[in-house]
């Protein structure tokens, strides 16, 4: 069973998803990085040389080889729930968890962060609130849990993660520490 992490970019995806990963004892996986791989560039270079339509095409093929191997945790992209084909594997072939972070939480976490081709704009808490607006529902969609992570530490997440997918018999429980 693949774990998919899903999320605004700078929700979390990827720093969760690796200390998820270790306490399973399972691989993780950062679809970006892949496509990175696959691209031969960064994501930001691509998305500016062919656009976001084209972008989207390989992250669509990307995540369906992705969910079709073996368990892992999956750390997705933050537009990876735009399009219906790909919310609608995503959530048959994995556990689906959304990292819902508001966009002023993000906003304080990423400002300095130059890497992110969507929020290298004027006004990037902005842009945040509107990613939010228009991408919520689909992460809701994609989503078979909603983990609001506000302040909590890293592993007070990963536990809430773990929990969620052991009460629903995902995740065989834990014997007691």
């Amino acid at each position: 069973m693949t774990i998919v992490l899903v999320g605004l970019p700078g929700s979390g995806k990827s720093t969760v998803g690796r200390q998820l990963a270790r306490r399973l004892a399972i691989p993780f996986i950062d679809s970006d990085q892949v496509i990175e791989q696959r691209l031969g560039c960064s994501i930001r270079e691509f998305f500016e040389r062919e656009g976001e339509a084209r972008f989207r095409d390989i992250e669509q093929d990307t995540l369906d080889d992705l969910t079709r191997g073996p368990t892992v945790v999956l750390s997705t992209g933050g537009g990876s729930c735009m399009r219906e084909v790909t919310r609608a594997f995503l959530h048959e072939r994995g556990q689906v968890i959304y990292l819902r972070s508001t966009p002023e939480d993000i906003y304080r976490r990423i400002k300095h962060d130059r890497g992110r081709p969507l929020l290298l704009v004027a006004d990037p808490l902005q842009r945040l609130r509107d990613l939010h607006e228009a991408r919520d529902p689909q992460y809701r969609e994609c989503a078979h849990y909603v983990i609001e992570t506000g302040r909590p530490s890293v592993s007070t997440l990963v536990n809430m993660i773990v929990m969620q997918l052991e009460l629903a018999g995902h995740l065989p429980v834990a014997a007691p520490r």
